[in-house]
C-alpha cells in the first residue's frame, strides 16, 4: 500500500512531541516508516525569575505544528490528512502546572528547567526515602504550600505537559505511567502512585491550606497499550481550525521524553539504555535490581511500562555550545565569511576532535540553569583555564563539547562506580548527535561504554510516541511492548556504533579532575 493509500485509509499513526526548543509531529506507516512531518520552534521564557512556557503559546504551536504536518503531507502524496489510526502526544517531563476547579491556570507553567524547590525536595526525600528531584511536580507543589502561596486552597488538578496537552485534545486527565514517575513515585508492583508515599505527604499537608487530598489532584495513569481517550470535537478544532482533520481518533497514554527517548531507541529491558541530548541531557538506564542505597543525584522513575529506571538527569546540555559556535559563526561573518549554521557546526566539531584529549587545562561548565547534579544552585556558564594552558581553537571547543557530557558523567559514576549498574547496550538521540563526530565518541567515554546511533536517532520523542500509539493499534492480545518493539519494529533496523578509545577515556578523566575540582568555584559565584 503506497503513502497516500495509507493516510486516505485512516490507517496511519501521529506522534506529537513537546521539546524543549521545538514542537514536532510525526506521521508513520503500518511500517513505522516516517512518511512525513511537521514543526514549530519555539522557546521558555525567563518570567520572575521562573522559566516557563506560556499555555497560549502551547496551543499556538500545537496549531502550527500540525498545520505544518498537514502541509508536508499534501505536498508530498497530494491527499489531506484527516484521520488516524492512532495519536500519541509527548513533552517534557516534570514540572508544575495548576488549575482550579474551572480549569483556570493559577499559576505559570513551571518547568524542569527551574531549581526553585531545594527545601521541598530535601523534605520529601527524607520522609519518603526515596530521591525526590527539584524539578518534580511534588516538590513544585510542597514548596509552593511551604511558601503558602495563596494559589494553593484553590488548587483542583495538576498535571505535567503532555497530560496538559492531551487534557486539551481528549477531555481526559490522564498520564502514562512513564510521565507519571516524574510527578510523583510509582510503585513497581502496581505500576500507579505509591499509596504508602502518598499518605505521608497527605500527613504532611494537613493543617496546610491545601484542601485536597494528593489522589485528588493527579492525573490518573493508564498503562501503556490501552486506550486514554478519542479526539473530542474541540480537540481537533483546536488541532486544526480549518476543520479538515476530523474526532474520535484514539489516543495512547501521554508520555514524557524521556519515555519516548526509551521506545524509539528500544531500551526497555534491564542493562539497556539511551541517552537523550538537547537543551539538557539525560540518561535512563534499566535496572535489574533495586539501587543499595538512594542518591540525591540519581532519579528512579520508569519504563513507558513502570519497570524502574535509573536517570541521572542534567539541566543543561548544548546552550552553552550553541552561544558559544553562534559567536564564532558572528566572528567570521564579521570577516566576510558566511557560512551555514550546518557546515560551522562540522568544522567546529571537526576541530573538537583533534584537541589535546584532556583539553590542556581548558575548563568549561555549561550551565544555563542550576544542576542539581554537581550542586550548583543557579545557571552560570563559566569558562576556566590555567595561565600555561594552550588557548587554541582546537581546544577550546573540544572542552565546550565535553561540558556537554561532564555533569551526566558525574552522575554516572555513582551509578557504575557505587551500585555497580552493568551498562550492555547505550543507544544514543538528540540534537547534539546531529554531528556524530565527536559527540558520540566523548559519550562512550564518559560512559566506558559502546554507544549506538539508530537509523532513525533524528526522529527523536515524536517518532517514539507515535511507536506507543501504534503498539496501542496494532498489538495483538497479550504482547507486550517489549515483544512489539523488538519484533516489528527494530527486527532490522541498523545503527552506527562506536567503542570508547582509550585515549578519550583518559583524557575527559583527567578533564573531569579538574572539573569537579573547579565547581567550588561556579558555587561560590552564585549569588544567595
Amino acid at each position: 500500500m503506497s503513502g497516500a493509500d495509507i493516510i486516505n485509509s485512516g490507517k496511519a499513526v501521529i506522534g506529537i512531541e513537546f521539546g524543549s526548543t521545538r514542537i514536532k509531529a510525526v506521521l508513520i506507516d503500518d511500517t513505522h516508516t516516517p512518511l512525513a512531518a511537521g514543526v514549530h520552534d519555539w522557546q521558555n521564557e525567563l518570567l520572575d525569575g521562573v522559566w516557563t512556557y506560556s499555555l497560549d503559546n502551547v496551543k499556538s504551536g500545537l496549531q502550527d505544528c500540525f498545520a505544518d504536518l498537514m502541509k508536508d503531507v499534501e505536498n508530498k502524496y497530494d491527499v489531506k490528512l484527516e484521520s488516524a489510526a492512532a495519536m500519541g502526544i509527548s513533552a517534557m517531563m516534570h514540572g508544575y502546572l495548576a488549575f482550579d476547579s474551572n480549569d483556570e491556570q493559577l499559576v505559570p507553567f513551571r518547568t524542569w528547567r527551574n531549581t526553585m524547590t531545594e527545601e521541598a525536595a530535601e523534605r520529601l526525600t527524607d520522609a519518603f526515602d526515596f530521591n525526590i528531584p527539584q524539578r518534580w511536580s511534588v516538590a513544585h507543589l510542597y514548596q509552593a504550600v511551604l511558601n503558602k502561596e495563596p494559589h494553593i486552597n484553590r488548587l483542583a488538578f495538576m498535571t505535567t505537559l503532555a497530560g496538559y496537552v492531551h487534557y486539551l485534545l481528549t477531555a481526559e486527565k490522564v498520564i502514562g505511567a512513564g510521565d507519571a514517575s516524574g510527578i510523583f513515585p510509582i510503585d513497581p508492583k502496581t505500576c500507579d502512585y505509591d499509596k504508602a508515599m502518598m499518605s505521608r505527604f497527605d500527613t504532611l499537608t494537613a493543617g496546610t491550606e491545601l484542601k485536597k487530598s494528593l489522589s485528588e489532584l493527579l492525573p490518573k495513569i493508564v498503562q501503556a497499550g490501552e486506550c486514554a481517550g478519542t479526539l473530542t470535537e474541540a480537540g481537533a478544532k483546536l488541532l486544526d481550525p480549518t476543520g479538515t482533520f476530523k474526532a474520535g481518533v484514539p489516543f495512547c497514554p501521554p508520555e514524557g521524553d524521556a519515555q519516548t527517548g526509551m521506545a524509539a531507541t528500544n531500551s526497555i529491558t534491564p542493562k539497556t539504555g539511551n541517552v537523550s541530548a538537547g537543551t539538557s541531557i539525560f540518561s535512563m538506564i534499566v535496572l535489574e535490581d533495586k539501587l543499595k542505597s538512594v542518591h540525591r543525584e540519581i532519579d528512579i522513575v520508569t519504563t513507558p511500562c513502570g519497570a524502574p529506571v535509573a536517570m541521572v538527569h542534567c539541566n543543561s546540555c548544548t546552550s552553552d555550545l550553541d552561544a558559544w559556535f553562534g559567536m564564532f559563526g558572528g566572528f567570521l561573518k564579521e570577516a566576510g565569511v558566511d557560512m551555514t549554521k550546518g557546515k560551522l557546526y562540522d568544522m567546529l566539531y571537526s576541530l573538537a576532535a583533534e584537541g589535546t584529549p584532556d583539553c590542556d587545562g581548558i575548563i568549561s561548565y555549561n550551565y544555563y540553569a542550576g544542576e542539581p547534579v554537581t550542586g550548583v544552585r543557579d545557571g552560570r556558564p563559566l569558562l576556566m583555564r590555567s595561565p600555561e594552558s594552550e588557548l587554541n581553537i582546537r581546544n577550546l571547543a573540544r572542552s565546550l563539547v565535553y561540558s556537554c557530557v561532564a555533569a551526566l558523567k558525574a552522575g554516572m559514576d555513582i551509578l557504575t562506580e557505587e551500585e555497580h549498574v552493568k551498562l550492555e547496550r547505550i543507544y544514543a538521540h538528540g540534537g547534539f548527535f546531529k554531528t556524530p563526530v565527536p559527540s558520540q565518541n566523548f559519550l562512550a567515554a564518559a560512559l566506558g561504554a559502546d554507544v549506538t546511533l539508530m537509523q532513525t536517532a533524528g526522529e527523536g520523542g515524536a517518532w517514539g510516541i507515535a511507536l506507543l500509539a501504534a503498539y496501542m493499534a496494532n498489538k495483538n492480545s497479550g504482547e507486550s511492548l517489549e515483544n512489539y518493539l523488538g519484533s516489528r519494529v527494530f527486527a532490522d533496523m541498523k545503527g552506527s556504533t562506536v567503542s570508547p578509545k582509550q585515549e578519550d577515556i583518559d583524557g575527559l578523566n583527567a578533564y573531569m579532575k579538574k572539573y569537579i575540582s573547579g565547581l567550588s568555584a561556579v558555587r561560590a559565584s552564585v549569588s544567595e
